[in-house]
This record gives structure tokens, sequence and C-alpha cells, in this order.
């Protein structure tokens, strides 16, 4: 993919007419005077940073539980990975790279322990109360469950942070008020009633750009970690022809390096080469547009930051790669097997005597409560947690706890 080197943002300080302009933001929920010193998305950015729910993400897991050892991606390492990539490529493209930034750093806030194992089983015991979705608990997490603020609760964002989080991988809704992925999640309905995000169009370039980053960075460090933990080997790699080609470039320029170099090697050439598809792709796609400000960018009813059809290709057959030979793998099942029973037996036993949760601020009410309401208390409970935190409190309240190692 073709880049136009004059036309990016490195260092100019030059905003472009079709980014996010933090002076002229649809505002926050509740009125807040702005700051003399940073702008609202600047803001938002750094009350991210400051949650309870980002420093929970040292101990949630991204795909290997924390026992396999500490050089293994984690929730908060993957974050930041993604909010690096985000504020490359908004700066690149001359977009606000703080809102790209704070979508980056909010976009896995709602993920359960044990990475989307723990999502999937607790969407399955939360199917009859409405089931359970990590954006929308993202959401939740952001105007609700953080308390920290006098006058009200959450973080009071900016309508462009919570559309960003809401809608980096494009619309809930299409034009006609059909889900474009299924049902939405009722708790961003919920919200939407109050704060109208428009579920049917699409977010601005911020959002997209963090959006693409995510899918950037957690292909190249799963394939990382694979290497490390021994469920991949260089071999397998060769089944992904993009792959290969970036292992032979490495070989025919360095010929007697050591594996973790040479892992590093091929890391780092992917994702430049991810991260320059994107930019290439978007500045054609802004030429097609020719957007003249971000209403036009959430109007042009197609992503304008994604990868190139070959990319995509490319994207699809790593993703292939890591399900086959890691997310599948007989040793990473069985574990997943039992992150799975923990978060089941533990929402059993809460629902059973809400009075467990002793951390949990509305504790005291909960038992007052009907039953639906009652659930996603738990499930707020639960989603909340650390892998490390459920494994302990399984171990309190229960003979037997699996083993994830």
């Amino acid at each position: 993919m073709t880049i136009d080197k004059e036309a990016l943002g490195f260092g100019s300080g030059e905003r472009a007419i079709y980014a996010t302009n933090p002076w002229a933001s649809r505002g926050r929920l509740f009125p807040e005077a702005s700051s003399p010193t940073r702008s609202d998305f600047q803001r938002d950015r750094d009350r991210i940073v400051h949650t309870t729910a980002f420093r929970r993400l040292k101990h949630k897991t991204q795909v290997f539980i924390g026992p396999d050892g500490d050089h293994y991606r984690t929730r908060l390492t993957h974050t930041i990975e993604v909010a690096q990539i985000a504020r490359a490529l908004a700066r690149a493209l001359k977009l606000d790279e703080d809102l790209a930034e704070g979508v980056a750093l909010v976009h896995d806030f709602g993920h359960t322990p044990f990475g989307h194992t723990g999502e999937d089983a607790l969407d399955e015991v939360l199917k009859p109360y409405g089931g359970f979705d990590h954006n929308a608990q993202s959401l939740r997490i952001v105007t609700k469950l953080e308390r920290r603020y006098a006058d009200f609760d959450g973080l009071n964002l900016t309508w462009e942070a919570l559309e960003g989080l809401v809608k980096h991988n494009g619309p809930l809704l299409t034009r006609e008020g059909e889900g474009t992925r299924g049902p939405v999640p009722q708790p961003i309905l919920d919200y939407c009633e109050i704060h109208d995000l428009e579920l049917a169009s699409f977010a601005g370039l911020e959002a997209q750009v963090a959006a693409i980053a995510d899918d950037i960075a957690y292909n190249t460090h799963d394939i990382d970690d694979g290497l490390r933990s021994g469920y991949l080997s260089f071999d397998m790699l060769e089944e992904v022809p993009f792959l290969a080609g970036l292992m032979r470039e490495v070989r025919e320029k360095y010929h007697h390096l050591d594996e973790d170099r040479f892992t590093h090697e091929i890391m780092r050439r992917q994702i430049t080469r991810m991260v320059e598809d994107v930019i290439g792709v978007a500045q054609e796609r802004l030429k097609q547009f020719k957007p003249q400000s971000v209403e036009d960018v959430r109007a042009a009813q197609t992503t304008i930051a994604t990868f190139s059809e070959a990319m995509a290709t490319t994207d699809q057959q790593i993703k292939k790669l890591l399900f086959r030979h890691i997310y599948r793998h007989p040793d990473i099942m069985r574990i997943r097997a039992g992150a799975a029973q923990i978060v089941t037996d533990l929402f059993h036993a809460y629902m059973a005597d809400p009075t467990l949760m002793k951390s949990h601020f509305w504790v005291n009410h909960i038992s007052g409560l009907n039953t639906p309401a009652k659930a996603r208390h738990v499930g707020d409970y639960l989603a909340g947690m650390t892998d490390t935190y459920a494994v302990r409190v399984h171990r309190e309240l229960f003979d037997r706890t699996p083993d994830l190692r």
C-alpha cells in the first residue's frame, strides 16, 4: 500500500479538518467547567488511567494465565501496546491523539478474568437476564460503576470518548434500526436513552484507529507469546505467506540471530507493515470521500481506517494460525474449562448468598432486588475480578479449585 509521506502529520502539530476537535466537543452528560491546561480529551484520557478498572487490567489474562510466566501479555500490557499503535496512527493521519489514546486505553475495561473464557462463561450464566458483553460492561464501568467523583457516578467522559468506546468496531444499528451484529446489549440501549450515542453511525477516525490498533497488537503479541510458550514454532509461521516473507527478510539481513532477537525482528516488521498498510488505506479513502468534518466521517457508511484487502487476508490467516495452534490447543482448552468452572461456580454462589460479595458497594441492597437486577450486580462484581482474586475467593468458598497451570 502506497503512503503519501508529504501528507503525514509527524511533528506538524496540525489537526486535519476531518479530525475530532477537542475544543468543539459535544460535551459531557454532567456539564463541567473546562480546564485551563488540558483539552477535554486529555482529561478523559487522564481519568481513564487513574481508575481502579485500569489498575485491575494488570492481573487480567490476555491469553496465557498469570502463573505461566511474568513475560506474557496481560490485559494491561496489551492495552498499552494498543494505545501506542493508536497514537502513532492518529499522529500520521493528523487526528486528535489524546482521544485515540483514550479510546484505546478504555476499550478492554469490561473484560472479565480469564480472557474470553471468562466472558463466555459469564454470558452463559447471565443469558436468562440479558447476557454479558464486554463492550457494554466497559460502558457501565465508565458511566456507573467507577465511584470517584462527588457529583456523579462513573467518569463523566465526553460524548466523543463514549461514542468511541461503544462504536469503535462500527455502528451497532442499521439505519432501519436493526442490530448490525445481533441485538444491541441492553446496557448500551439504556444509556443511549439519556445520552444518545447515535448507534447507527460510524465513530470518528480516532476510534477507528484504536480499533485497528487492537487487531494489530494482539495478532502480533499472540504470535510472540505463542513462540515463547512453545505452542508456536517458526515452522508453523511458514503457513502464513506474509510471516514467511518477514522471516526470510530477517534471515537474509541477519545470519546468526538468537531466537529472541529473531522473533523481535519479525514482530517489529509485522507491526510496521500493518500500520503502514492502514495509513495507506486511510489516505486513499480520505481522498475518495473528502470529508470536511468529523460528521462527514461518521456519515461515510464505511470504515476509513482499516486494512487493505491483501492485509485483511493476512489478518485472517494469522487468526486461523493462532486458533489452530494456541487458542484450541488441548492444554489451553483444559485451562479454559477450569477457568469457566471458576466463574460459573462463583456466579451461583453469589446469587445464592449475595453477602459473600463483601467488597461490593451495593452488597447491603442486593438481597432485596428482583432476580434480574441481582444477577446484573453479580455480573458486575465477577467481571471486575482479576484472575488472581477469582482463584483466591474460589478457594475460600469451595473444597476444590481447578488447576489453571
